[in-house]
């Protein structure tokens, strides 16, 4: 007897920064891929879809190992719920979500510090140089030595506060270096399609390479400085850089009714992705009040130009 075929759950629904509900039309599914899966296989999906989410790259248990690292270094700012272990990451349903959004620990000034020091944290540097995660760099890209940039992103992203990432493709913040380079992101801890992770729109990089050959005509035109025309954040660009922050009207738009794909992402997962990929975040609805946590990495094939001001490790206010 034939297996029973069922239809696919539909997205759970996703939320804008405005608040409103994006239309269930342009929401759709990532496509995963077991660990498994013979390279060849993987290579193809890469580079035909323009990201690859991997399961299983990265032991569970030395994920959560990290996340508890991160919310012990945050739990004295109050953001966990009282009672609850850093491990879980448990948002403190006191506080105003609103104060508590975009990159990183704490919203106050005076919290900076904490953030510097875990951008800079030995046990965090370890985690980047994690030998499986090396590995599937390594394999997916046929490189023999990759480098990694020292400006590697932590970002959280608390229940009902906005999404900290619009909508963008990464060479927009590395223009002065090639688009040669692989973006891995990392969620650390489980992260369901309802959490704030990453949503990808579908078939994008071409989009995305001409989004920028039009951005860089432009500023040819004007005869922009070097410094600006390298800057995500030049007169042509949005305030924080990003494309934009209204994913529907976007996606409807501009990409000109592209889906967006989320995942349920667990711990160990890693989402590899092109530099014209275009992507954001989604609004953190997560029922069970964890903050989302993830890294941002970047790869390289040791010997091409990369962008050298990410050379130094993330700082609060550095400009990129």
């Amino acid at each position: 007897m034939a297996a029973v075929q069922h239809a696919p759950q539909p997205a759970p629904k996703q939320r804008t920064n405005y608040g409103s509900f994006i239309d269930t039309a342009i929401v759709s599914w990532l496509q995963p891929t077991p660990r498994n899966t013979p390279l060849s296989e993987m290579k193809r999906r890469y580079h035909e879809d323009g990201y690859i989410w991997i399961k299983n790259v990265l032991p569970p248990s030395d994920v959560y190992d990290f996340r508890q690292t991160y919310f012990t270094y945050i739990e004295p700012t109050g953001l966990l719920k009282e009672g609850t272990s850093p491990r879980d990451g448990i948002f403190n349903p006191a506080l105003d979500p609103s104060k508590h959004q975009g990159i990183g620990a704490a919203p106050e000034q005076s919290a900076e510090g904490v953030l510097n020091a875990i951008h800079s944290d030995d046990k965090y540097h370890a985690f980047l140089k994690h030998l499986d995660l090396r590995a599937m760099v390594r394999e997916l890209t046929g490189w023999e030595n990759e480098v990694i940039l020292n400006r590697a992103l932590i970002r959280h992203n608390v229940p009902g506060s906005k999404c900290p990432s619009g909508i963008h493709y990464d060479q927009l913040f590395l223009r002065a270096g090639d688009p040669v380079f692989v973006t891995a992101w990392v969620p650390i801890g489980d992260c369901a399609a309802d959490g704030g992770g990453l949503m990808y729109l579908e078939n994008s990089c071409q989009l995305g390479k001409e989004l920028e050959n039009n951005y860089l005509s432009r500023q040819e035109r004007e005869d922009m400085p070097k410094e600006d025309r390298v800057s995500a954040y030049n007169r042509h660009m949005s305030e924080d850089g990003h494309l934009s922050h209204n994913v529907e009207q976007w996606a409807k738009e501009e990409g000109l009714g592209r889906q967006w794909l989320v995942a349920d992402y667990e711990a160990g997962d890693v989402v590899f992705h092109s530099p014209w990929m275009i992507h954001c975040s989604s609004r953190n609805e997560d029922t069970q009040g964890r903050i989302r946590l993830a890294t941002d990495l970047r790869f390289y094939e040791k010997g091409v130009r990369v962008d050298e001001r990410w050379s130094r490790s993330f700082f609060c206010r550095d400009g990129l």
